[in-house]
């Protein structure tokens, strides 16, 4: 029997990559997001072991009844990867409060809120393993991200108390936290932005952006029989950006 494992924000990017790796370990993903359209073709490119349920995670109240949903289609949910979240680039003085609270509902607030109904079914199976994306902006500062660091920080502060609760669950919970990773969103960033670029490079000792790829291995272990005494952990895969000089 196929292991079950719901993605959040996996039609597109990390997300994607990190679905197809499953898929290609023979992992059933469920993909999970707002954009039903961008969600079908993804299922349709990932094949016969994808499936997706379209979801606002904001709308918390609705949540129990999207992990309804999927446990009642699929029996089981095996592995969770909260990958899902959004941006917000602003000078701290000029966030609003409705912005600020928009990115913490969804990055942070709707990210436990999925978690804890998740975590419910994982406790009756007596096991699972979940996963959360976090990024290197909880790792150091950065100018301009105020609202996106406290929500990412918020994360890998959650991963670990989630791992010391849930251990004797048989319930693992790791991080990973990406650096520069070759999207086309953070492609588009950094071809307008040359100085930045070279910046990025300059203190990244492997000398490139990541491949969406390789993000997708680290996933594909840290959920894993491979790991099976890992739990607490928060992964950089940044090509040593957060240690280079």
């Amino acid at each position: 029997m196929n292991q079950v494992a719901v993605i959040t924000g996996g039609a597109s990017g990390i997300g994607f990559a990190i679905s197809k790796k499953f898929v290609q370990n023979n992992i059933k993903v469920v993909l999970i997001g707002r954009d039903k359209t961008r969600l079908k073709i993804a299922c349709e490119t990932l094949g016969k072991l994808a499936d997706f349920v379209g979801c606002d995670l904001s709308r918390i109240s609705d949540l129990p009844d999207v992990v309804g949903q999927i446990r009642e289609k699929h029996s089981r949910i095996d592995i969770l990867v909260n990958n899902a979240g959004i941006h917000l680039k602003k000078a701290i003085i000029d966030i609003t409060d409705e912005e600020y609270q928009k990115v913490i509902l969804t990055n942070q607030t709707a990210m436990f809120c999925f978690t804890r109904e998740v975590t419910k079914v994982m406790k009756q199976q007596s096991g699972g393993a979940i996963l959360n994306i976090s990024s290197m902006a909880s790792q150091y500062g950065l100018p301009n991200v105020i609202a996106y660091t406290a929500s990412k920080a918020a994360v890998e502060g959650m991963t670990r108390a989630m791992a010391v609760e849930l251990a004797c669950d048989h319930i693992r919970v790791n991080c990973i936290a990406p650096g520069f990773i070759k999207t086309n969103m953070s492609t588009l960033a950094l071809e307008k932005d040359p100085e930045r670029k070279k910046k990025v490079l300059s203190r990244t000792p492997l000398g490139r952006l990541g491949k969406p790829e390789e993000v997708a291995d680290a996933a594909l272990f840290l959920v894993s029989p491979s790991s099976s005494f890992i739990t607490g952990v928060v992964l950089p895969v940044d090509g040593g950006n957060s240690i280079g000089f």
